[in-house]
């Protein structure tokens, strides 16, 4: 898809797209590196300056090494580039980007590697690994952080709240922090907090050609507008400067879970009550299979108040009907951040689609449902993400993302472990799909796939042509 071009340039002569978690594939039309090829990889030609002018470490096909560092989360993705090249430096990405596109080499960026389609990596091509790049500043008195590329959020989670600071952010404490922050980012608290654009500051960025920019608003305002919310279309991240606000060290979860087939009464009913609740209380509800092996329709409602004035927040929810588990916790920050992360766990393999709702419809929610419950693997999950709040009340105008007026997310996701059962879980994802009722135009930057130009479009809804001027 040549419209997610990194550098202000033609979307046809992009160097290379970054996927949700600071990972990045170059268009098809550029060619893989030139060399030999042993045992069905190629083994590139590099000039010897390649190696020597890198501080990281360079690999090809046979290095000790090689066959770890190309796996990426998605384990459905198998592929074999002809060079992974570590970074440590903003010296060795310029270098790396300008190698690549002075020759035309196919590459890909990886960050955190949580990529579905598979954006992280390449057969043939170089692959720019950005995970050693993990600096980290705390500036407590100020509320901010600087932050290096390869850091996952658990990393800046534990950092912060050293200090009772965080910035909001998804939901996958293993999750890259750069290409999920620059799609937008939101997580537990985007009711409270906002989306993580929201507290982006500043940002360094290579762009085409190696050159490295400060995306700023007093520095270089287009360019800082186009990375909240608008992907990687423009350069690959190499610092993020984040501004930090209390939260913690401790917050209250409340999760209640209803039979599957009560779903479309129970989910509505909680966003009725959610509509008059305080930004502090945000909920996520999602399909997801109970230890019992039963399929349960879930919320998980999160507070950052007080003990007394959550008690009073949540009690509404208890009437909702007859859960058959109903559990009220205080827990760390950092605690309640991982509770989705043993659903994603690295090297299992998953497929997904989703979508931005304007509604909680029972005529989404239902067909989801019944879906759910036909599924080819226990292993799978149907999340639905609230937005509003903070969310909506950013201007249309200061970022990037499109879809701040819109109120929930969907994603559906199939997760199972054999190879063998690829076909019936890809299907299973397509049947559910197709029984929704006509969505909204319009999905969320960061979980899009390989699905063609008009989701590409949906993706960026509004903004794509301010956007793609840009480019």
């Amino acid at each position: 898809m040549s419209r997610r071009n990194v550098g202000v340039q033609s979307r046809a002569g992009g160097l290379c797209q970054l996927d949700r978690t600071g990972s990045a594939v170059c268009p098809t039309e550029t060619r893989s590196v030139p060399g030999t090829v042993k045992n069905g990889h190629s083994i590139p030609v590099l000039p010897r300056v390649f190696r020597t002018a890198l501080q990281g470490e360079v690999r090809t096909p046979g290095d000790a090494g090689y066959d770890e560092a190309r796996t990426v989360w998605n384990g459905t993705i198998d592929r074999h580039p002809a060079v992974i090249a570590s970074a440590h430096t903003i010296e060795d990405v310029q270098q790396v980007v300008a190698f690549a596109e002075q020759r035309e080499i196919l590459l890909a960026l990886r960050g955190g590697s949580h990529s579905f389609a598979g954006h992280s990596t390449c057969d043939g091509g170089i692959v720019l690994d950005l995970s050693p790049m993990r600096h980290l500043r705390i500036d407590s008195a100020r509320h901010l952080a600087v932050a290096g590329p390869g850091l996952r959020w658990a990393d800046l989670d534990a950092a912060t709240q050293q200090h009772g600071l965080a910035v909001t952010w998804g939901q996958i404490s293993h999750t890259g922090i750069a290409g999920l922050t620059l799609g937008g980012a939101m997580g537990w608290l985007a009711r409270q907090a906002g989306l993580t654009i929201d507290h982006l500051l500043t940002a360094d960025i290579v762009t085409a050609g190696g050159t490295l920019r400060r995306g700023a608003s007093d520095a270089d305002a287009d360019l800082s507008w186009a990375i909240r919310g608008g992907g990687g279309n423009f350069g690959i991240a190499t610092s993020i400067t984040y501004r930090l606000q209390p939260v913690g060290p401790k917050v209250s979860v409340y999760q209640l879970a209803f039979p599957i087939e009560a779903a479309a009464q129970a989910f509505p009913d909680a966003e009725k009550l959610l509509e008059t609740s305080p930004p502090s209380l945000s909920v996520t509800s999602v399909f997801l299979t109970a230890p019992e092996g039963v399929a349960v329709a879930e919320l998980t409602l999160v507070s950052t108040a007080s003990s007394e004035l959550t008690a009073q927040r949540f009690a509404p929810f208890r009437r909702l009907g007859t859960p058959v588990f109903l559990e009220t916790v205080r827990l760390p920050y950092t605690a309640q951040q991982r509770i989705l992360d043993q659903v994603a766990v690295p090297g299992i393999r998953y497929y997904g689609r989703g979508n931005v709702l304007d509604t909680l419809d029972p005529l989404v929610i239902e067909p989801l449902a019944t879906a759910y419950a036909e599924a080819a693997s226990p292993q799978r999950l149907v999340l639905f993400v609230r937005l509003g709040g903070a969310v909506a009340a950013m201007p249309m105008a200061a970022t990037a993302f499109p879809h701040p007026n819109r109120p929930w997310v969907v994603t559906a996701l199939a997760i199972w472990r054999v190879p063998a059962d690829d076909g019936a879980n890809l299907a299973w994802i397509e049947r559910a799909w197709s029984a929704l009722p006509a969505l909204p135009k319009a999905v969320y930057v960061n979980e899009l796939g390989d699905e063609g130009n008009e989701r590409v479009r949906a993706a960026y809804g509004p903004n794509d042509e301010c956007s793609s001027q840009l480019e």
